[in-house]
Protein backbone atom coordinates (compact mmCIF):
# COMPACT_ATOMS: atom_id res chain seq x y z
CA UNK A 1 0.00 0.00 0.00
CA UNK A 2 1.41 3.14 -1.17
CA UNK A 3 -0.28 6.69 0.38
CA UNK A 4 0.63 10.02 -1.34
CA UNK A 5 0.29 13.33 0.53
CA UNK A 6 -2.91 13.97 -1.30
CA UNK A 7 -4.50 11.09 0.54
CA UNK A 8 -4.18 12.96 3.85
CA UNK A 9 -7.24 15.22 2.37
CA UNK A 10 -9.23 12.19 1.31
CA UNK A 11 -13.20 12.98 1.14
CA UNK A 12 -14.49 11.33 4.18
CA UNK A 13 -18.16 11.05 2.55
CA UNK A 14 -17.31 6.96 1.92
CA UNK A 15 -18.56 4.21 3.93
CA UNK A 16 -15.92 2.14 5.63
CA UNK A 17 -15.55 -1.46 4.19
CA UNK A 18 -16.98 -3.87 5.99
CA UNK A 19 -13.23 -5.59 6.13
CA UNK A 20 -10.51 -2.90 6.27
CA UNK A 21 -7.14 -3.86 6.02
CA UNK A 22 -3.63 -2.33 5.39
CA UNK A 23 -3.94 -2.65 1.78
CA UNK A 24 -7.96 -1.09 1.77
CA UNK A 25 -7.32 1.90 3.61
CA UNK A 26 -10.34 4.41 2.97
CA UNK A 27 -10.82 8.02 4.61
CA UNK A 28 -12.64 8.15 7.81
CA UNK A 29 -14.32 11.22 9.48
CA UNK A 30 -13.22 12.85 12.76
CA UNK A 31 -14.63 13.47 15.78
CA UNK A 32 -17.01 16.03 17.33
CA UNK A 33 -15.78 18.20 20.08
CA UNK A 34 -16.26 17.35 23.96
CA UNK A 35 -17.54 20.01 26.50
CA UNK A 36 -14.17 19.86 27.73
CA UNK A 37 -12.24 21.29 24.60
CA UNK A 38 -15.52 22.87 23.30
CA UNK A 39 -14.68 26.29 24.16
CA UNK A 40 -11.40 25.80 21.53
CA UNK A 41 -12.93 24.44 18.72
CA UNK A 42 -12.94 27.98 17.33
CA UNK A 43 -9.28 27.68 16.81
CA UNK A 44 -10.34 25.29 13.25
CA UNK A 45 -9.32 26.13 10.16
CA UNK A 46 -12.23 27.83 8.43
CA UNK A 47 -14.77 25.25 6.11
CA UNK A 48 -13.67 27.79 3.23
CA UNK A 49 -10.13 27.17 3.57
CA UNK A 50 -8.45 25.90 0.34
CA UNK A 51 -7.02 22.62 0.23
CA UNK A 52 -4.00 23.63 -1.41
CA UNK A 53 -2.97 26.09 1.52
CA UNK A 54 -1.12 25.14 4.04
CA UNK A 55 -4.46 25.44 6.76
CA UNK A 56 -6.53 23.00 5.14
CA UNK A 57 -4.28 20.23 5.61
CA UNK A 58 -7.09 18.40 7.38
CA UNK A 59 -10.26 17.38 7.07
CA UNK A 60 -13.26 19.44 7.50
CA UNK A 61 -15.71 19.54 10.30
CA UNK A 62 -18.81 18.92 8.08
CA UNK A 63 -17.55 15.07 7.47
CA UNK A 64 -19.26 12.75 9.65
CA UNK A 65 -17.83 12.16 12.85
CA UNK A 66 -15.83 8.87 14.12
CA UNK A 67 -18.42 8.96 17.49
CA UNK A 68 -17.26 9.73 21.27
CA UNK A 69 -15.01 7.46 22.96
CA UNK A 70 -18.43 6.14 24.61
CA UNK A 71 -19.61 4.97 21.12
CA UNK A 72 -16.66 2.11 20.60
CA UNK A 73 -17.87 -1.26 19.94
CA UNK A 74 -16.85 -4.00 22.35
CA UNK A 75 -13.65 -4.86 22.84
CA UNK A 76 -11.84 -7.16 19.96
CA UNK A 77 -11.78 -10.64 20.72
CA UNK A 78 -8.08 -10.73 20.41
CA UNK A 79 -5.17 -10.40 23.24
CA UNK A 80 -4.89 -6.66 22.00
CA UNK A 81 -7.46 -4.44 23.54
CA UNK A 82 -5.66 -0.82 23.78
CA UNK A 83 -2.88 1.15 21.69
CA UNK A 84 -1.04 4.05 22.65
CA UNK A 85 0.34 6.36 20.47
CA UNK A 86 2.69 9.33 21.14
CA UNK A 87 1.98 12.45 19.83
CA UNK A 88 4.65 14.08 17.70
CA UNK A 89 6.15 12.27 14.55
CA UNK A 90 3.82 9.41 15.21
CA UNK A 91 0.43 10.81 14.83
CA UNK A 92 1.36 14.32 14.04
CA UNK A 93 3.51 15.28 11.70
CA UNK A 94 5.48 18.11 13.59
CA UNK A 95 8.70 17.36 13.00
CA UNK A 96 9.65 20.55 10.97
CA UNK A 97 7.85 22.20 13.28
CA UNK A 98 9.95 21.44 15.81
CA UNK A 99 12.76 21.62 14.20
CA UNK A 100 11.92 25.73 13.29
CA UNK A 101 11.13 25.64 17.11
CA UNK A 102 14.80 24.89 17.93
CA UNK A 103 16.43 26.71 15.78
CA UNK A 104 14.44 29.99 16.29
CA UNK A 105 15.32 29.19 19.76
CA UNK A 106 19.26 28.67 19.09
CA UNK A 107 19.25 31.59 16.64
CA UNK A 108 17.71 34.33 19.39
CA UNK A 109 20.25 33.01 22.40
CA UNK A 110 23.34 31.78 20.61
CA UNK A 111 22.99 33.71 16.93
CA UNK A 112 23.66 30.70 15.32
CA UNK A 113 21.78 27.91 14.15
CA UNK A 114 22.57 24.29 15.14
CA UNK A 115 22.18 20.49 13.12
CA UNK A 116 19.19 19.12 12.65
CA UNK A 117 20.52 15.86 13.18
CA UNK A 118 21.37 16.81 16.49
CA UNK A 119 17.74 18.08 17.42
CA UNK A 120 16.01 14.99 15.72
CA UNK A 121 17.72 13.08 18.39
CA UNK A 122 16.30 14.88 21.14
CA UNK A 123 12.60 14.10 20.04
CA UNK A 124 10.64 12.19 22.87
CA UNK A 125 12.66 14.03 25.29
CA UNK A 126 10.51 16.62 27.63
CA UNK A 127 11.60 20.03 26.43
CA UNK A 128 12.97 21.33 29.64
CA UNK A 129 15.04 18.85 29.78
CA UNK A 130 16.48 19.12 26.91
CA UNK A 131 16.42 23.54 27.14
CA UNK A 132 18.40 22.85 30.30
CA UNK A 133 21.27 20.87 28.60
CA UNK A 134 21.67 23.03 25.71
CA UNK A 135 21.38 26.28 26.98
CA UNK A 136 22.75 25.71 30.88
CA UNK A 137 23.98 29.40 31.15
CA UNK A 138 20.40 30.63 30.27
CA UNK A 139 17.08 31.84 32.18
CA UNK A 140 14.84 28.47 31.69
CA UNK A 141 11.80 29.87 32.03
CA UNK A 142 13.24 32.63 29.36
CA UNK A 143 14.51 29.91 26.80
CA UNK A 144 10.86 27.93 27.15
CA UNK A 145 9.22 31.30 26.31
CA UNK A 146 11.32 31.74 23.42
CA UNK A 147 10.62 28.21 21.78
CA UNK A 148 6.48 28.43 22.55
CA UNK A 149 6.36 32.07 21.72
CA UNK A 150 7.41 31.67 18.94
CA UNK A 151 5.50 27.75 17.76
CA UNK A 152 2.18 28.79 19.09
CA UNK A 153 2.67 31.97 16.65
CA UNK A 154 2.90 29.54 13.87
CA UNK A 155 1.64 25.84 14.70
CA UNK A 156 -2.06 25.87 13.61
CA UNK A 157 -1.03 26.66 10.67
CA UNK A 158 1.30 23.60 10.65
CA UNK A 159 -0.25 20.88 11.96
CA UNK A 160 -0.26 17.60 10.02
CA UNK A 161 -1.31 13.94 10.36
CA UNK A 162 1.18 11.24 8.76
CA UNK A 163 -0.44 9.41 5.73
CA UNK A 164 -2.78 7.05 6.76
CA UNK A 165 -3.00 7.92 10.33
CA UNK A 166 -6.67 9.30 10.71
CA UNK A 167 -8.07 6.08 8.66
CA UNK A 168 -6.09 3.81 10.99
CA UNK A 169 -7.38 5.36 14.20
CA UNK A 170 -10.85 5.68 12.38
CA UNK A 171 -10.87 1.89 11.76
CA UNK A 172 -9.48 1.03 15.46
CA UNK A 173 -12.64 2.55 16.53
CA UNK A 174 -14.86 0.97 14.56
CA UNK A 175 -13.13 -2.14 15.35
CA UNK A 176 -13.94 -1.44 19.17
CA UNK A 177 -9.83 -0.64 20.34
CA UNK A 178 -9.18 1.77 23.68
CA UNK A 179 -7.15 4.61 22.37
CA UNK A 180 -5.01 6.62 24.28
CA UNK A 181 -2.17 9.51 23.92
CA UNK A 182 0.81 9.64 25.67
CA UNK A 183 3.53 12.21 24.60
CA UNK A 184 6.16 14.69 26.24
CA UNK A 185 4.08 17.98 24.98
CA UNK A 186 2.20 20.20 27.54
CA UNK A 187 -1.63 19.05 27.69
CA UNK A 188 -2.41 22.60 26.35
CA UNK A 189 -0.28 22.75 23.21
CA UNK A 190 -1.60 19.27 22.46
CA UNK A 191 -5.26 19.84 23.15
CA UNK A 192 -4.97 22.95 21.13
CA UNK A 193 -3.83 20.45 18.01
CA UNK A 194 -6.56 17.77 18.45
CA UNK A 195 -9.02 20.73 18.62
CA UNK A 196 -7.15 22.04 15.18
CA UNK A 197 -6.88 18.26 13.40
CA UNK A 198 -10.90 17.75 14.53
CA UNK A 199 -9.88 14.46 16.88
CA UNK A 200 -10.83 16.54 20.18
CA UNK A 201 -12.63 13.80 21.38
CA UNK A 202 -11.12 10.58 19.96
CA UNK A 203 -8.86 8.66 22.74
CA UNK A 204 -9.82 8.15 25.76
CA UNK A 205 -6.95 8.48 27.67
CA UNK A 206 -4.49 11.70 27.24
CA UNK A 207 -1.17 12.15 29.11
CA UNK A 208 1.05 14.65 28.62
CA UNK A 209 3.92 16.04 31.05
CA UNK A 210 1.81 17.97 32.99
CA UNK A 211 0.27 14.77 34.34
CA UNK A 212 3.59 13.07 35.94
CA UNK A 213 5.91 13.42 37.44
CA UNK A 214 9.07 11.42 35.92
CA UNK A 215 8.89 11.07 32.05
CA UNK A 216 9.91 9.08 29.26
CA UNK A 217 11.38 6.22 28.67
CA UNK A 218 10.40 5.96 32.66
CA UNK A 219 7.38 3.37 32.68
CA UNK A 220 4.85 6.06 34.58
CA UNK A 221 3.49 7.82 31.56
CA UNK A 222 1.88 4.66 29.94
CA UNK A 223 1.38 2.90 33.22
CA UNK A 224 -1.28 5.82 33.60
CA UNK A 225 -2.49 5.82 30.19
CA UNK A 226 -3.29 1.70 30.81
CA UNK A 227 -4.81 2.88 34.09
CA UNK A 228 -7.47 5.31 32.41
CA UNK A 229 -7.75 2.43 29.68
CA UNK A 230 -8.84 -0.20 32.14
CA UNK A 231 -6.18 -2.50 30.51
CA UNK A 232 -3.09 -4.40 31.15
CA UNK A 233 0.30 -4.40 29.75
CA UNK A 234 -0.34 -7.06 27.87
CA UNK A 235 -3.43 -5.70 26.47
CA UNK A 236 -2.04 -3.20 24.87
CA UNK A 237 0.48 -1.77 21.88
CA UNK A 238 2.63 1.19 22.28
CA UNK A 239 3.64 2.98 19.15
CA UNK A 240 6.30 5.69 18.55
CA UNK A 241 8.99 6.99 16.86
CA UNK A 242 11.84 7.69 19.43
CA UNK A 243 13.70 5.46 21.85
CA UNK A 244 12.16 7.38 24.64
CA UNK A 245 8.76 5.59 23.55
CA UNK A 246 10.88 2.37 23.18
CA UNK A 247 11.96 2.46 26.44
CA UNK A 248 8.90 3.90 28.17
CA UNK A 249 6.67 0.92 26.58
CA UNK A 250 9.22 -2.12 27.51
CA UNK A 251 9.38 0.01 31.09
CA UNK A 252 5.82 -0.52 31.70
CA UNK A 253 5.63 -3.69 30.08
CA UNK A 254 4.05 -2.81 26.94
CA UNK A 255 4.95 -4.51 23.42
CA UNK A 256 6.50 -1.42 21.28
CA UNK A 257 5.81 -0.44 17.40
CA UNK A 258 8.53 1.77 15.79
CA UNK A 259 6.69 3.74 13.07
CA UNK A 260 8.83 3.38 10.12
CA UNK A 261 8.79 7.25 9.47
CA UNK A 262 10.75 8.21 12.14
CA UNK A 263 13.58 10.81 12.23
CA UNK A 264 15.11 10.18 15.46
CA UNK A 265 15.58 6.24 16.04
CA UNK A 266 19.21 5.63 14.70
CA UNK A 267 19.56 2.16 14.06
CA UNK A 268 22.10 2.24 16.82
CA UNK A 269 19.83 2.86 19.22
CA UNK A 270 17.61 -0.50 18.67
CA UNK A 271 19.24 -2.03 21.30
CA UNK A 272 18.35 -3.69 25.00
CA UNK A 273 14.78 -2.00 26.21
CA UNK A 274 14.76 0.28 23.19
CA UNK A 275 14.56 -2.22 20.79
CA UNK A 276 11.28 -2.33 18.87
CA UNK A 277 8.95 -5.37 19.21
CA UNK A 278 7.49 -4.76 15.92
CA UNK A 279 8.49 -1.83 12.95
CA UNK A 280 5.97 -0.69 10.59
CA UNK A 281 6.49 1.52 7.19
CA UNK A 282 2.55 2.38 6.65
CA UNK A 283 -0.05 3.53 9.40
CA UNK A 284 -2.29 0.38 8.00
CA UNK A 285 0.42 -2.11 8.76
CA UNK A 286 -0.54 -1.92 12.55
CA UNK A 287 -3.45 -3.82 11.84
CA UNK A 288 -1.63 -6.70 10.51
CA UNK A 289 0.12 -6.63 13.75
CA UNK A 290 -3.20 -6.79 15.63
CA UNK A 291 -4.94 -9.60 13.70
CA UNK A 292 -1.85 -11.46 14.52
CA UNK A 293 -2.06 -10.64 18.08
Amino acid sequence: MSISNKDKFTDFSQTPPAEFTASTLTALPHASSPTSLRSASASRMPETASLGSPASRHPESQNPSLGSPASRHPDPAGRIKAVLFDYDGTVGDTNQLVIDSWQHTFMTIRGRRTDDELLYHTFGEPLRETMVRFFPEHDLEDALRIYRDWQAAQDQNRWYLFPGMRQLIGELRRRGYRMGIVTSRTRDSLERALVYLGMEDTFSAIVTCDDTTVHKPEPEPALIGLEKLDVRPDQALFVGDTHYDMGCAHNAGIEAVLVGWSRSMRPEDKVGIYRPDHEIKEAGELLEILEKC
